[in-house]
């Protein structure tokens, strides 16, 4: 498989799946990016590679040419010698060389071609990963804003539990109850102690009656 379609693999990934799925999701989509940098890297070193052996072919080519252009001197000059032999041979050299002209020629121009597509695919690719880039960071702020939305509704849901101010006014009922049955006892008791001290005055008022009643009686004789 080429870095090309590698690259086109991982730009296709469906990265929403991915953040699901990653319990990183920041280390994962930096790893994602940089898996596609290596890619291009290796992609930029294709593309130099194929435009070296264009340039090699295109030199190919001048060479071919320049070489078809000298026999065809040659054989002007073997024609104006009077050496028809020695022109025969070297316009056979020079249809030879233009025949090689033409072959890499066509090889070139093939390899121009494919170059081009090349080029155009790595701007392509190279455009796409920037991209992909800005999409990480906002994928990135989204997943963070998720974590945080999650925490939130966590806390929220135990902020609107119910269930522990239900228990803390159970035991402060209790308490309360408590506190008026305290009360009540405290009540009953003093009433005792009012009733007792009641029957006490009057017993003392007795008793302070017959001692006034015994004093008369002395005094009167009786």
């Amino acid at each position: 498989m080429g870095v090309f379609q590698k690259i086109a693999q991982l730009l296709k990934a469906n990265i929403n799946d991915l953040i699901e799925k990653a319990a990183d999701p920041e280390k994962m989509l930096n790893q994602l990016i940089e898996d596609m940098e290596d890619q291009l890297q290796k992609a930029r070193v294709e593309v130099a590679n194929a435009l070296a052996d264009e340039k090699i072919l295109q030199k190919k080519v001048e060479e071919n040419k320049k070489a078809a252009e000298d026999w065809q001197k040659k054989a002007e000059l073997a024609i104006t010698k009077g050496e028809d032999e020695l022109a025969v041979e070297a316009l056979k050299r020079k249809r030879e060389f233009e025949r090689l002209a033409d072959e890499y020629q066509k090889q070139y121009e093939a390899q121009h071609e494919a170059v081009e597509k090349l080029k155009s695919g790595l701007k392509m690719l190279e455009d796409k990963i920037e991209e992909a880039k800005r999409r990480r960071d906002l994928l990135i702020a989204k997943s963070k804003r998720a974590d945080a939305q999650v925490t939130i509704t966590q806390t929220m849901s135990k902020l609107t539990d119910t269930s522990a101010f239900e228990s803390f006014e159970k035991y402060a009922q209790k308490i309360e109850q408590k506190e008026a049955r305290a009360q009540a006892h405290e009540e009953l008791l003093n009433v005792s102690k009012t009733l007792e001290d009641r029957f006490k005055e009057l017993e003392n008022s007795d008793e302070d009656i017959l001692d006034e009643l015994q004093r008369l009686k002395e005094k009167m004789g009786k």
